[in-house]
């Protein structure tokens, strides 16, 4: 059944808060930033705050979302039809400045979470709660669902030697609260302690996966096209740091993975015995950009059968190590530089952990490695319950 969802934008816009009226407005957005009848929401704040918004800010991958890899920054321009500046957030610095934030009295920030720790907005959410903190400026957080549900949790509690980009804070792989109420964890449990209000939705639930919302579907990134492509992201997203193709430079980014030497008959008849809530179907796919450009991959595409029954972070562990099993020499782990990280191994910043690459290549279980981080997960989804504004 269909819940229609009300986003803090909608929200904003029925119900605008006294606050913000004669207010210089900052806004950090991309084209995800949407009402449901899809105006974005520099027009809107625009229309109902005439004249005030005065910068706006872009995350990862542009303003226009234009940007498809990591590592590929995009630029400070001036938006043509407000006349009023650009920041990138993605850029020389991933930190806003304080003239940055001179241009403004509050940030407002319209951002699409997909709930996965590496996704990197909700850092740059907290670099703009510091930065908001040092200039005793208000931010004000425009909530969106969480893709993926807020009900399951998965994976690993970030290590402290693992911290970068794609990790700044010790949550799980999926961390199962929405941009608000991340955001709150962060600015409360991390010590940012920003002036922060968040503009919750309406009608959203928990156990809602976006295809129950009700709300059109806006890639928040280029390789994120699909609900379905972030329902496996939290999982398949570890292959970016090694040889095998995780579908960039194909039409299903995430959702299929490969590489020419793939094994796929007895990876494929492994892989059934342990992975639950999911089919397998074997794909052949040739990428136009990123690893194997213009190679033919053998792979999979990965089909949801049971949201409650598959864990993508699991998954993607077991896949992982029986393409290294069968394929020892073939296989890579992929060498820095990744996301600003010129020394550490991008897989070991990705999986959040120095130990479990080497514990999958030892071939240790990776049902048994999940049993052994239950107690930590149990201890985050207690800790940051306390954050939870939806039932």
């Amino acid at each position: 059944m269909i819940n229609k969802v009300t986003t803090g934008l909608e929200n904003l816009i029925e119900h605008p808060p006294d606050y913000l009226r004669g207010k210089r407005l900052g806004l950090l957005s991309n084209p995800a930033s949407i009402h449901s009848h899809f105006r974005h929401a520099k027009d809107l704040i625009h229309t109902f705050f005439p004249g005030r918004l005065t910068a706006l800010f872009s995350p990862q991958h542009g303003f226009y979302a234009e940007k498809q890899d990591n590592m590929v920054e995009s630029r400070h321009f001036i938006e043509s039809n407000l006349n009023i500046p650009v920041f990138s957030l993605y850029n020389d610095t991933r930190i806003p400045t304080k003239e940055m934030f001179d241009e403004i009295d509050i940030l407002l920030i319209d951002i699409q979470d997909v709930g996965t720790r590496v996704y990197t907005f909700i850092y740059t959410i907290s670099y703009c709660l510091e930065t908001a903190k040092r200039c005793n400026k208000p931010v004000v957080i425009l909530d969106r669902p969480n893709p993926i549900g807020g009900l399951q949790v998965e994976g690993n509690i970030l290590s402290n030697d693992c911290i970068s980009f794609v990790g700044r804070f010790p949550i799980p792989m999926r961390h199962g609260l929405t941009v608000g109420e991340i955001s709150q964890f962060f600015n409360q449990e991390c010590g940012i302690n920003a002036d922060l209000s968040i503009i919750p939705m309406k009608n959203w639930k928990r156990h809602l996966y976006w295809q129950d919302t009700g709300l059109p579907w806006i890639s928040p990134s280029p390789n994120l096209p699909t609900p379905q492509s972030c329902m496996v992201y939290p999982g398949q997203v570890i292959f970016e740091g090694t040889n095998i193709s995780e579908g960039r430079g194909t039409t299903l980014p995430f959702e299929q993975f490969g590489a020419p030497f793939l094994d796929i008959q007895n990876i494929k008849k492994e892989a059934e015995k342990a992975i639950k809530g999911a089919i397998l179907r074997p794909v052949y796919f040739e990428p136009t950009s990123g690893k194997w450009h213009g190679q033919a991959c053998k792979g999979f595409q990965i089909h949801i059968t049971s949201k409650k029954e598959y864990n993508s972070f699991l998954s993607s562990l077991i896949l992982m190590q029986l393409i290294l099993r069968h394929h020892p020499n073939a296989f890579k782990f992929k060498e820095p530089p990744y996301e600003y990280e010129f020394e550490r191994m991008p897989i070991d910043l990705i999986l959040g952990s120095k130990t479990l690459r080497e514990k999958l290549a030892a071939q240790e279980d990776p049902v048994h490695l999940s049993d052994q981080w239950k107690d930590e997960l149990d201890q985050f989804q207690s800790l940051s319950r306390k954050y939870h504004l939806y039932d």
